[in-house]
């Protein structure tokens, strides 16, 4: 396998992973501004012929890095970020729990978005 390039596609709110010219994994987001800044990730998709070598995690990793260059916080609602989450937690500080709320929200009154 080539080398992962991960690239920030903020209007489309996508982080996207690609290899030879093809997004191989995506994670899907969208930035939310009150109460606190955030990247909120909602979806963690790998090609199924690119599962199992660390796209996903890569991707999360990336995410993190990206949040702590903005000074932003990371509100992750994808299951996947929010298991890396765990797993990482040098990487991956809590999200404050009235900013997840408001994530959460923010998702409900835009349910055509994801």
């Amino acid at each position: 396998m080539s080398d992962i390039e991960i690239r920030d596609d903020r209007a489309a709110g996508r982080l996207e992973a690609v290899t030879d010219g093809e997004v191989v994994g995506r994670i899907e987001y969208f930035v939310l501004d009150s109460p606190g800044d955030a990247l909120v990730p909602v979806h963690t998709i790998v090609e199924p012929a690119h599962e199992g070598q660390g796209i996903a995690g890569s991707l999360a990793r990336e995410l993190y890095a990206t949040a702590r260059r903005e000074g932003v916080t990371v509100a992750p609602l994808c299951p996947y970020v929010v298991k890396w989450a765990e797993r990482h937690p040098d990487e991956a500080p809590a999200a404050d729990p009235a900013l997840l709320r408001a994530a959460k929200d923010w998702l409900r009154a835009h349910p055509g978005r994801f």
